[in-house]
């Protein structure tokens, strides 16, 4: 009974599971089976997209990068100036950019006075005119130069008696027939007389007279006392006059100012901040605006003190002015090299074009010129540092990039694009 039993349960169990089996193994519906279909359809066409888009992007990147190849021949490149240069070390000059101004060189100039007060006969010089060492500029008629002279020339006449008396005394001792009293008194009379006749004659000296001018007026003694002439004391130009005819001038009036112009001192403003880097002996380049060609020079003076209204330091620069261009009074700028660094790779700056708003260099490749671009680093008028973008070695456009930048321009707007 109970063996009957385990065969009925053991029936209903393989009936089910056979059941079972038959279910799932049976078609779903037609509505499943299109759902199915339609999904499946529907990611293999997003699929192609996606493939289809790639393909286009990487199709456009070929066309954009073929578009950005300059081609030139060599002709071109004469005809337009376009110069191709290998990437290289380069030397960096930094600069500190001050103000400055043109100065008379004061160690060149000089107040002309009168040595002696007197009344103005002749003006010969007046402004602007250039004058000789020696040359007469005016004439004086003075009482006090008068007599001067005339003591000069009566001290030389009591030594020519003095002298005379000397001798014959010292004769008339030696003879026994004077007293040796009488000879040493005509001894002291000459000494006293040589004395005199070199204090006037260092009296002239001081009035100006030169040696020839002594010996002069001893052989033409007729010569009028008063006429006293001002002289320049050096070539130069007259930038000051104060003195006109019949004016009565003490030996104290700065009748003239003359000031040699072949050379010029450029006093330049130094900040408190820029102090450290500023020293004597650095190269200097002076510009003074529009017409007027750049002066370089060394600093030749650093003052030691800062001004307490305008908080700067001097410095000195002495520039040759040969033709007279520098101006004292003309405001310049002083370019200053406070340093020299040597950058692996440096370029000038012509050969930069800015494109997509950043700095670009023309590098050439096989097929031609690309623009690459570049991160910049130290630069100074001149040339700038390349820190990345293009390595030692490589060939880029050195002059005329603009040139390729333009062709570049105009095959972008030809197509329709703006790269």
């Amino acid at each position: 009974m109970k063996i009957r039993r385990w065969i009925f349960l053991f029936s209903m169990a393989l009936a089910v599971i056979i059941a079972a089996a038959v279910f799932y193994r049976q078609p779903r519906s037609t509505a499943e089976t299109k759902e199915k279909d339609q999904f499946e359809q529907e990611q293999t066409r997003h699929r192609g997209a996606i493939k289809n888009k790639a393909d286009d992007v990487s199709k456009h990147e070929d066309e954009h990068k073929s578009e950005r190849i300059i081609q030139i021949n060599k002709k071109e490149m004469r005809e337009f100036g376009v110069e191709v240069a290998k990437a290289g070390p380069v030397k960096i000059r930094t600069y500190i950019n001050l103000p400055g101004q043109v100065v008379l060189n004061a160690d060149r100039l000089a107040h002309v006075v009168p040595r002696v007060p007197g009344i103005v006969q002749q003006v010969r010089k007046v402004l602007g005119d250039h004058v000789r060492k020696g040359e007469v500029m005016a004439v004086l008629e003075s009482r006090e130069l008068a007599d001067a002279k005339a003591e000069f020339l009566a001290a030389h006449e009591r030594i020519s008696l003095a002298r005379a008396n000397f001798v014959r005394e010292e004769r008339l001792w030696k003879e026994k027939i004077s007293p040796e009293q009488d000879f040493l008194e005509t001894k002291q009379a000459f000494a006293e007389a040589r004395i005199n006749l070199r204090l006037a004659e260092q009296k002239l000296h001081a009035l100006g007279f030169s040696e020839a001018s002594v010996k002069k007026l001893i052989q033409q003694p007729e010569t009028s006392f008063t006429r006293y002439e001002i002289t320049s004391p050096f070539d130069g130009a007259v930038i000051e006059k104060h003195i006109v005819l019949g004016e009565v001038l003490g030996d104290d009036a700065r009748a003239y100012i003359v000031a040699d112009m072949n050379s010029v001192w450029v006093d330049i403003s130094v900040y408190q901040k820029d102090l450290p880097f500023i020293r004597e002996g650095l190269p200097v380049v002076i510009s003074a605006g529009r017409g007027m060609p750049d002066a370089t020079g060394t600093i030749n003076y650093m003052g030691p003190l800062v001004g307490q209204k305008t908080r700067t330091a001097l410095a000195r620069v002495v520039l040759p002015n040969p033709t007279g261009q520098w101006r004292p009074g003309l405001f310049i700028t002083a370019k200053i090299a406070v340093d020299t660094v040597e950058v692996p790779v440096g370029v000038p700056k012509e050969a930069l074009q800015k494109m997509e708003g950043k700095p670009h260099l023309f590098v050439e490749k096989e097929d031609g010129f690309v623009p690459e671009p570049v991160t910049l680093g130290r630069r100074n008028g001149r040339y700038v540092e390349i820190t990345s973008g293009l390595l030692p070695g490589h060939r880029y456009v050195s002059k005329g990039a603009f040139t390729l930048k333009a062709q570049l321009s105009r095959e972008s707007f030809g197509d329709g694009h703006g790269h």
